[in-house]
């Protein structure tokens, strides 16, 4: 064989010149794939929306190892189509009327062709300033939006930064609130430091807190009541705090929530704020899913005391029609959090960062490398207006309101909780006879089994209900008559006692 250097050397060896990136392959290979999607789109309401696959059914279909030789794309999209969709919950169904939706647009999709196009790693100014200076004026046009305070706004004296999910936003301020805590009582109290929620506050704000070194005994779960849709009570909060401070532990950190996930109940901000101030503690408004809905001036009141809050976050993966995952905190503090979160390496000094000049997001997050996550919101924005936007919030209320009205015309139905946004919580009510969760639980699973429909449950109060979630992209009012209609028929068979296997095995699919 001849050296590198020897110009028989290229013409020796046997292996083609491999090329990961040819633009004319990419550009064949990208509208292939476009194709693909669109159709996708086009079909999707063909597919079972939750999957009928049973645990471990892929291992079974695919080859134990990867190949050794390329394969075409073609074979790979067959595969795709034939062992991955199979295999898909389709959270972009019209159907998907479960958890909370997973809204997407096109304007969102060709903002997500950019940021993978660009593969910035933007973790400090100089690394993309673009990516950090679009992020931040994007933060702010949606703070505009929101009407919050200046406080929470670069234009002012906060900022905001686009993290991967509310985990990551509550994970972020709870060091910083930690942190700030520390240095007044020492770096040795960790044990003294108490967190609270609401049982109705998401369960990643337990998961947040052991992370940051919180200790389970000091995490208080507030237990709330039907009587209040299910929100957090001031009083009761200042009870639990009050108890805490006489047993000689320090308050830390308050994690109050508008639209909770169980049945969107709205905390009182302004109660809730008096009462961290009274303590020292730091609020934080863990807004993902209804936070969205306060770009519409009849919803924005549920955001009344933001301006007392120490920092915000919301979803608009959730619903503002863009991929997951983008969440939106905004802080007042944005030194705080730098303090708390920052590394200063010496490979990644330069001149613009140690002028103090400039943003650098990697120390307003967990991680360093970090997505151009900023141009799907921007196109967002861009693509469709305010206006639009509202309209889309609008209309998935409407669809709820209408679904509302459905159970609320049919006596065997109750609403449990008052609706607030575009999540309807109701249940089939046996009016004796029957164990109601019982019936409510096989009311789900068969209606479910359907592939037809896909709804999730909750117990609120020590009550089980149904979840309809109304907030898919390609939702129409169709959709959501055929939901009621298939609901209701699986009642009729339920409440009739044909509830045998046989009956129900062959009526909707499912035993």
């Amino acid at each position: 064989m001849g050296s590198l250097d020897h110009p028989s050397f290229v013409a020796e060896s046997p292996v083609p010149q491999f090329r990961p990136l040819d633009s004319e392959i990419f550009r064949k290979q990208a509208h292939q794939m476009v194709d693909f999607i669109a159709d996708y789109y086009k079909n999707i309401e063909n597919y079972p929306v939750l999957s009928q696959v049973q645990p471990g059914y892929l291992r079974t279909q695919l080859p134990q190892n990867p190949p050794h030789c390329p394969e075409s794309f073609e074979t790979i999209l067959t595969d795709v189509r034939n062992h991955i969709i199979p295999g898909m919950t389709h959270w972009l169904s019209p159907k998907f009327f479960a958890f909370f939706p997973a809204t997407v647009s096109s304007a969102a999709f060709v903002g997500e062709m950019l940021c993978t196009c660009f593969n910035s790693v933007g973790f400090n100014w100089l690394a993309s300033p673009a990516a950090t200076e679009l992020e931040m004026v994007v933060m702010d046009w949606l703070a505009n939006m929101l009407k919050l305070p200046k406080s929470f706004m670069f234009s002012g004296s906060g900022g905001g930064v686009i993290q991967g999910t509310t985990s990551e936003s509550i994970l972020c301020t709870l060091v910083t609130a930690r942190d700030r805590a520390l240095e007044i009582i020492g770096v040795n109290s960790v044990d003294k430091l108490v967190v609270y929620g609401s049982d109705q506050t998401h369960s990643t704000f337990s998961k947040a807190c052991k992370v940051v070194g919180i200790f389970p005994r000091n995490i208080r779960s507030v237990p709330t009541k039907g009587d209040t849709r299910f929100s957090l009570c001031p009083v009761d909060l200042r009870r639990v705090i009050e108890a805490d401070v006489a047993s000689g532990l320090v308050p830390l950190y308050l994690c109050a929530t508008v639209g909770t996930t169980s049945t969107t109940a709205v905390d009182p901000l302004e109660g809730l704020a008096d009462v961290a101030s009274k303590y020292g503690v730091w609020l934080h408004v863990d807004a993902a899913y209804a936070g969205s809905a306060c770009i519409c001036p009849e919803f924005r009141h549920h955001l009344d005391g933001i301006e007392r809050a120490d920092s915000l976050s919301l979803s608009p993966h959730k619903w503002l029609l863009s991929y997951l995952d983008c969440c939106c905190l905004w802080v007042k503090r944005p030194d705080l959090l730098v303090k708390a979160l920052s590394t200063n390496p010496e490979y990644l000094k330069n001149q613009p960062s140690e002028s103090n000049s400039v943003v650098d997001y990697k120390d307003w997050q967990v991680g360093t490398g970090r997505r151009f996550k900023a141009l799907r919101l921007w196109l967002v924005l861009r693509s469709y207006g305010v206006m639009n936007l509202q309209t889309h919030i609008r209309s998935d209320v409407r669809m709820a309101n209408m679904f509302e009205g459905f159970v609320r015309s049919d006596p065997r139905f109750e609403i449990v909780v008052p609706r607030l946004f575009s999540l309807v919580c109701f249940r089939l009510n046996p009016n004796g006879g029957s164990n109601p969760e019982i019936l409510n639980r096989k009311l789900l699973e068969c209606v479910n089994s359907t592939g037809q429909v896909y709804m999730t449950h909750t117990i609120a109060g020590g009550v089980y209900m149904l979840r309809f979630a109304v907030g898919a992209t390609l939702t129409e009012e169709r959709h959501v008559i055929a939901a009621w209609k298939l609901i209701k028929e699986v009642a009729d068979y339920l409440l009739k006692g044909w509830s045998s296997d046989f009956v129900l095995w062959d009526r909707f699919g499912t035993a």
